[in-house]
């Protein structure tokens, strides 16, 4: 049975601030950006494309020097001669004040926070890889977007166990990279259980195209970007099989409903559901054509084997792993989740996404 204290615990603590520190007023909130005129270093964990968005707004601002850490060094050189990555974010150029590298000590070094961008099933061994690199208490911005397998921790308890710190902030929404890189219009939500905290990633990441708001609920926050995803296969499997657009409204709706419930349980606020880190990313995540894990479902209720079809993938979809945990915990737990453990027996037991569409359809009637 899986402890819900440890499994979704809030996080709380001292805030180290980093060299540039702000001047703030009562509430906490800083009355100049950097009164010192110090340089901060940002050091990004992933070379993917979401990580190479997030380099491309922090470098908006003068005041602050991105390094992003590639684990490939041919990749991590490849993006810093081409200034691009062409991989996986083609057509968007590099900022000259982002560092590209593999080497990890270069990339962490000096820096006064750190950006966790990588699929959450690596994220553990590449903070134990790190730790000792790392100068004590630094902050730590995630935007990743899962639930590790077997130990069920949200993305900000893992950085809390592995490097023994309590400040985390989740920046999520409706952020796909290849709209962010190309600074299209965005909105997000940085969330901490610590709002000082919350408010200099605020500033930290805000510009002109990209606007983020606080959140004091870190833990519906991350739950809601894990949680979409799995319903976001469930609307790509809708979208495959032709169903049109009432099914998949329905499935978004119901959806929903699901991951609030589920969040709530484990002590996520309500409310979050029905913004930007809920139904805001949810949106985006089932209609988007960049949306991986919408298209994972869509391939799938073509006919596609799962193995095929992780077989042809370059980036990772978090819904997958996601939806293992999310079923198990369900089932231990005794939370009501009947599309997401629908995803769950067409990822992992077979079922055939028109049988599974069967089992949602033919339930018991009820009140909305």
């Amino acid at each position: 049975m899986c402890d819900r204290q440890i499994l979704f615990s809030d996080l709380s603590g001292d805030v180290p601030w980093p060299r540039a520190r702000h001047l703030l007023d009562s509430t906490g909130f800083s009355l100049t950006r950097n009164s010192n005129n110090v340089t901060i270093k940002i050091a990004i964990l992933g070379g993917g494309a979401m990580a190479t968005a997030c380099a491309i707004l922090l470098a908006d601002h003068p005041d602050q020097d991105v390094a992003i850490w590639a684990r490939t060094p041919d990749y991590a050189e490849q993006m810093q001669r081409e200034r691009e990555n062409r991989r996986l974010l083609p057509g968007v150029p590099l900022p000259n004040n982002v560092m590209v590298t593999s080497d990890i000590e270069q990339a962490v070094h000096g820096a006064d926070f750190l950006v966790a961008a990588v699929p959450t099933q690596f994220l553990r061994p590449i903070l134990t890889d790190l730790r000792s690199h790392l100068k004590p208490n630094r902050p730590v911005v995630s935007v990743i977007k899962g639930i590790e397998n077997g130990t069920f921790l949200r993305p900000s308890e893992i950085v809390s166990q592995i490097l023994g710190i309590q400040s985390v902030v989740a920046l999520s929404g409706p952020s796909h990279a290849e709209e962010i890189g190309r600074r299209l219009p965005a909105t997000v939500v940085a969330a901490s259980s610590d709002l000082g905290l919350a408010r200099q990633v605020q500033r930290m990441f805000n510009t002109q195209r990209f606007r983020v708001y606080t959140n004091l609920d870190l833990i519906g926050v991350e739950l809601a970007g894990a949680l979409k995803n799995v319903i976001a296969i469930a609307a790509g499997i809708s979208d495959g099989l032709g169903y049109g657009d009432n099914a998949k409204s329905s499935l978004m709706t119901r959806g929903l409903v699901e991951m609030t419930r589920f969040g709530v349980r484990f002590g996520a606020e309500a409310p979050t559901f029905s913004g930007l880190a809920g139904i805001g990313d949810l949106i985006t995540t089932c209609v988007s054509s960049y949306g991986r894990n919408r298209r994972v479902g869509e391939r799938l209720g073509k006919g596609e084997s799962l193995k095929q079809i992780l077989s042809g993938m370059e980036s990772v979809a978090e819904g997958i792993a996601t939806a293992e945990s999310v079923h198990e915990i369900s089932e231990q737990e005794g939370i009501e989740t009947p599309i997401m453990s629908e995803v769950y027996r067409v990822l992992f037991h077979d079922k055939s996404p028109a049988d599974a569409t069967n089992s949602l359809m033919l339930r018991p009637l009820r009140s909305e």
